[in-house]
């Protein structure tokens, strides 16, 4: 089966069993993930099964789009509710100051990952290293925030609504706004309500056609050609220059990457498939 749509993973279960669910849910063994969500978040998870898979690199997923709630007085090494070590009593903040400080962190903005996450070091999750209370240290990120909306202060509770570009961490986000608030926080809720156009639509089977980041070209030689895997030439392209671009045919689609007038196939012929 051959099938692209939003789940919504629930808080308090790993991406990776929730795949598994939905494996034995709707009977099939190969199926993948974009974009993990940790264990206490929830939302929106974007999943492909059968050669669906192989589309994840190329589908728009920005901006990202979080609803946050941020814990102030609270401490946590993860900077979530799952390892909290102290809670301080602190007094009510000035809300006007809240959305100040809001409004100033937009933008381009620099940041060190959380130890718990799922960055790589030396082939090792961090989060796993951070568990066994290994020494190490992560290098500074970039995440963009396009925008960024107030909701609600019930003290100490914080909540704001956040659109990002991808691989942003917002628990990182959160540790600004607390240092920034003077204080110390954590996030106690995180949902994913949207990545780019894909939002959670129960499940249903989504046009992978209409979510792919890339440029539709078209091919003035025999369609053949291109189901068959021959040899093309740019050249025999609308567009020529380089590129990686989608060709539709049929009930199917390629695509296809043009570098220095060299066509190569990233991936030939995928069954258009809506169930």
């Amino acid at each position: 089966m051959n099938r692209l749509f939003v789940a919504y993973k629930p808080k308090g279960v790993v991406s990776n069993h929730f795949l598994s669910r939905l494996k034995r849910k709707y009977g099939v063994k190969k199926a993948g993930f974009s974009g993990i969500l940790d264990p206490f978040a929830s939302g929106c998870l974007i999943v492909a099964f059968g050669a669906y898979t192989r589309l994840f690199n190329y589908l728009k997923i920005e901006p990202k789009v979080y609803r946050a709630t941020l814990w102030l007085g609270a401490s946590s090494p993860s900077f979530d509710s799952q390892n909290i070590t102290q809670i301080q009593d602190i007094p009510s903040l000035d809300e006007r100051k809240i959305k100040d400080e809001l409004g100033k962190l937009q933008g381009k903005i620099t940041y060190t990952p959380p130890k718990f996450s799922a960055k790589k070091i030396n082939g090792k999750r961090a989060y796993e290293l951070a568990r066994m209370g290994s020494e190490f240290e992560l290098k500074e990120c970039q995440m963009e925030v396009f925008d960024v909306k107030f909701i609600n202060y019930s003290h100490p509770f914080l909540t704001f609504e956040i659109k990002v570009s991808a691989g942003s961490y917002i628990r990182s986000y959160a540790q600004i706004l607390s240092h920034n608030l003077s204080q110390t926080g954590t996030l106690s809720a995180l949902e994913r309500i949207s990545e780019g156009e894909f939002k959670f639509q129960n499940e249903a089977p989504l046009d992978p056609l209409k979510y792919l980041n890339l440029t539709k070209n078209s091919y003035k030689g025999d369609i053949m050609d291109i189901i068959l895997g021959k040899k093309l030439r740019a050249c025999d392209f609308d567009i020529s220059s380089d590129g990686e671009y989608v060709i539709e045919y049929d009930n199917a689609f390629s695509i296809i990457k043009i570098e220095n007038q060299e066509v190569k196939y990233a991936i030939n012929r995928m069954e258009k498939c809506l169930y």
